[in-house]
């Protein structure tokens, strides 16, 4: 018989209430409202979002990467697992009790992540993380968005602060030449592949794993202008 899940936190936030639950030694859910956010020990499309997003960059003396969203940290550890050494990693986070998980009782679930000295955790939206770089002159090898609603239908085709056209310029504009804009989402959502692509964006979708609920990952590359979007999906 499979054993009850204990609330170890519930905080009230702008979203609802959320709470860390955990199952036994190792087995933790986040949930808002009842729903589940994320789970422990479901997470293949959160590595896969790290690793396309970061994959590149180990041969780079200093890279630069932003991630929004810290979740339970498992994408941070990916994305750190594919960096090296001398590595910068801002990650953006709206809500500090979230990090007081990741260096408390989760820790454990990604081998230290927030507490890793190339990471930097600033409480605040990434929106506004990224609109900061982009009017200034820091730019980031990759920004990497894990957040609980990625892109989808209903998402404001100009208007959106993650996922309009003017976010996605306001993205590129943050982002190295050849740098890499890597989103998470539920379901694959062709309009905002399309926003990517009018933005300068070659794309490609993944969806991780072999059976069950697939998630998907948008892997968008800042190109030249002059060059044609790039269709695929693997």
């Amino acid at each position: 018989m499979a054993q009850p899940w204990q609330v170890l936190q519930s905080v009230k936030t702008a979203d609802g209430v959320l709470e860390l639950r955990q199952r036994g030694e190792s087995d933790f859910l986040i949930t808002v409202n009842g729903l589940v956010l994320m789970n422990s020990s479901l997470h293949r499309s959160e590595v896969a979002l790290g690793e396309l997003a970061c994959g590149h960059l180990k041969q780079q003396e200093a890279p630069r990467v932003l991630v929004g969203g810290l979740g339970m940290g498992i994408t941070l550890r990916a994305v750190l697992d594919n960096l090296p050494p001398k590595a910068t990693v801002v990650v953006a986070e709206l809500n500090p009790v979230v990090l007081e998980w990741c260096r408390g009782p989760l820790a454990a679930v990604t081998n230290q992540a927030a507490s890793d000295p190339r990471v930097t955790v600033e409480i605040t939206d990434v929106a506004d993380a990224i609109r900061k770089n982009a009017m200034g002159r820091s730019r980031f090898d990759a920004i990497v968005l894990d957040l609980y609603t990625g892109p989808h239908a209903k998402t404001h085709k100009i208007e959106d602060p993650l996922y309009g056209a003017i976010a996605i310029e306001m993205t590129r504009a943050a982002l190295k030449p050849g740098g890499i804009f890597a989103v998470w989402g539920e379901n694959y959502d062709q309009g905002f592949d399309k926003r990517l692509r009018a933005a300068g964006f070659s794309v490609t979708c993944d969806r991780p794993g072999r059976g069950g609920l697939r998630h998907v990952v948008y892997l968008a590359r800042v190109q030249q202008r002059s060059e044609p979007g790039r269709q695929g999906k693997r």
